[in-house]
């Protein structure tokens, strides 16, 4: 793993210990960029939000009042994003490297960062496909400037809520070949669908419209009774941002991989998720132990890699 993986992934102790140095979500370094026509900034935004805990600069000041309002209720929130983001990367280097996948739909993309989808991906072949989507219009900004030079990689702008017509557009259509496997990125969205009923529809529809041999990856916040009133104090916040969320139990979150076989260990807590064993920084070939991120023990965020048999 290189230092950007690390950094990104949140396994360096400046990363581990930012929340106690920043704990009200105001990092020295954050500059606000003037938004784009249209965008509106007063309110905060998930993708802005999760931006911000992974570092980087394309939020603002209401993104960040209520990463603070969170960091104030889950401390460890921060260190989540960055661990989430590090299944990300693991999942797309071993479904490119090892499981040969050459199409990628990451459906709650966010906004660029470092190690993306298409850079891990394209590092290992530089053919692979990449389609981003996302509902925040300044993703699409973004994220246009940057794949302005890069073939094969596309960002669209769409609601998760509505499958079929993210399916049915010419978009994606033309960059994917639905009759060769794809991987499905569904990390750290779902949950934000409050309704199970149509969450699960919808997850269904996406993955019915994948051939067999394709991937399904997916982190989701669980509900643990031990930690209920912290989760209700950050599903509050979320809720006072305009964004619903729903931690689901295990079982429910389990139903997102019906008719998949499970990779690695399985639907699995965040930190001690693998795809093939212990956790491995790939550029020192050293193995990453649960027991070098122990605040991140019993973090409420599940998650699995299923492989679509039919």
């Amino acid at each position: 793993m290189s230092q950007s993986d690390a950094d990104s992934a949140g396994l360096s102790g400046s990363d581990l210990d930012e929340e106690q140095r920043f704990p009200m979500g105001t990092a020295p370094d954050a500059v606000e960029q003037p938004p784009a026509p249209g965008i509106d900034i007063t309110k905060p935004h998930v993708a802005r939000i999760y931006d911000y805990f992974l570092g980087g600069k394309h939020n603002y000041a209401a993104d960040r009042e209520a990463a603070a309002q969170l960091l104030q209720v889950m401390p460890t929130v921060r260190t989540a994003a960055r661990v989430n983001r590090r299944f990300l990367i693991e999942a797309v280097r071993w479904l490119a490297q090892e499981a040969g996948i050459r199409q990628f739909l990451d459906i709650g993309s966010g906004l660029p960062t470092q190690q993306n989808v298409h850079e891990v991906a394209q590092a290992i072949d530089p053919n692979a496909k990449v389609v981003y989507v996302d509902n925040d219009p300044l993703v699409r900004v973004h994220a246009d400037a940057l794949l302005a030079t890069t073939p094969n990689t596309v960002v669209i702008e769409a609601d998760l809520r509505d499958p079929e017509g993210l399916l049915n557009r010419p978009e994606l259509r033309e960059r994917l070949d639905f009759t060769k496997p794809i991987a499905l990125l569904l990390v750290s969205i779902v949950h934000f669908i409050e309704d199970t009923a149509q969450a699960l529809k919808v997850v269904k529809t996406l993955r019915d419209a994948l051939p067999s041999g394709s991937y399904v990856v997916l982190s989701h916040g669980v509900h643990d009774e031990s930690i209920a009133d912290t989760l209700d104090e950050a599903v509050a916040i979320y809720r006072r941002s305009n964004t619903g969320v729903t931690p689901r139990t295990r079982d429910e979150i389990a139903r997102f991989f019906e008719g998949c076989t499970m990779i690695g260990n399985g639907l699995s807590p965040m930190a001690e998720w693998s795809i093939h064993g212990p956790l491995v920084d790939h550029e020192e070939n050293r193995i990453v132990s649960i027991n070098e991120l122990p605040e991140m023990r019993g973090f409420p965020l599940l998650c699995g890699v299923g492989r679509i048999e039919r």
